[in-house]
């Protein structure tokens, strides 16, 4: 299995943007409701929770979560 350049360089951006306080994946889910609750209130949720926005910053998958609930708040508003 090879892998193309783009996920060689997407793969290195990654492990030279790891911060010394970072979120893991489980950390960053017990923070999404709250992030969402912010951004929707227009409030500066990247300023407000830097770390979370740094882990939706890196991680697709939790970025995903992410998006998918507030395409689910946003319907139900």
């Amino acid at each position: 299995m090879g892998l193309d350049l783009q996920s060689i360089k997407q793969m290195l951006l990654a492990i030279l943007s790891v911060q010394p306080q970072e979120l893991t994946c489980d950390e960053c889910m017990e923070f999404l409701d709250r992030y969402a609750e912010l951004e929707l209130a227009g409030k500066d949720a990247r300023k407000a929770m830097p770390l979370v926005h740094g882990h939706l910053a890196i991680c697709r998958d939790c970025r995903q979560e992410y998006e998918g609930l507030l395409l689910a708040v946003r319907a139900l508003a």
